[in-house]
């Protein structure tokens, strides 16, 4: 696996320096579809390895990264934690249904909102008794111009919001299917051979919102599965406080 390693700012004060780098190495474990090693994390931090060691020791002592036998390092369960802190009331009010959505549909449900030119997972629920589920973690994110959450999001935004939130004044061929059809869908935008479908959520002042399901092929009854979508984002509306 290849990671783009990021140029260091010119001259940067030190301190600020060693906190940019300890958030790209965060940036760069939560977008890793596995384990990195310390020779691959340097490499995409674009340091030495004895400088990504001393990073990696620090993020190590706040729980932010783990390192497992073989010395593979991942993201550690304080990230999990302050995940939990983005949009507290909205998290709450979705988790629930999520968890009920993904037994209903027997995929992978979660809920995410726009962050910059970003869409992020910030609760999710795999359905149990299943032989396979995709994995969706909390904090996960990719570009809103990709996958059906992005699509079902941009598809929510008036003319006005979309310039000022994404920097865009035409719509999306994408979004505009969205509204067309009232849900969004995407086949391997995101991750290879996953399908998604998502609706949008929108809630007092909280970030645009969407709810989605994943899994490994499309279901058979594309309407049943948006029903549960759309029943979903309801019930998150009227619980959120």
């Amino acid at each position: 696996m290849s990671i783009a390693a990021t140029p260091a700012p010119s001259s940067p004060p030190a301190g600020s320096q060693t906190l940019a780098r300890g958030l790209r190495a965060l940036e760069i474990l939560g977008d890793a579809p596995r384990p990195l090693s310390i020779t691959e994390l340097a490499d995409a931090l674009g340091v030495h390895r004895s400088n990504a060691y001393r990073l990696l020791r620090t993020l190590e002592e706040h729980r932010f990264a783990l390192r497992d036998d073989a010395g593979m390092i991942r993201l550690g369960p304080r990230m999990a934690a302050l995940a939990r802190g983005v949009a507290p009331g909205l998290t709450t009010a979705a988790t629930p249904e999520i968890t009920r959505l993904a037994q209903d549909t027997g995929m992978t449900a979660f809920l995410t909102v726009l962050d910059g030119d970003d869409i992020i997972t910030i609760a999710s629920a795999e359905p149990m008794g299943v032989p396979a589920a995709v994995s969706r973690r909390t904090g996960d994110r990719h570009s809103w111009r990709k996958g059906a959450p992005g699509h079902a999001i941009e598809a929510s935004l008036s003319a006005a919001e979309r310039a000022t939130l994404l920097g865009e004044v035409t719509p999306t061929p994408e979004s505009l299917a969205a509204i067309e059809r009232g849900y969004a869908l995407s086949t391997s935008e995101v991750m290879d051979g996953v399908f998604a479908v998502a609706v949008p959520l929108r809630v007092g002042r909280e970030a645009p919102a969407s709810i989605a399901v994943v899994h490994f092929n499309a279901p058979g009854s594309i309407e049943s599965i948006v029903a549960h979508l759309q029943q979903t984002a309801e019930r998150v509306a009227r619980n959120y406080r």
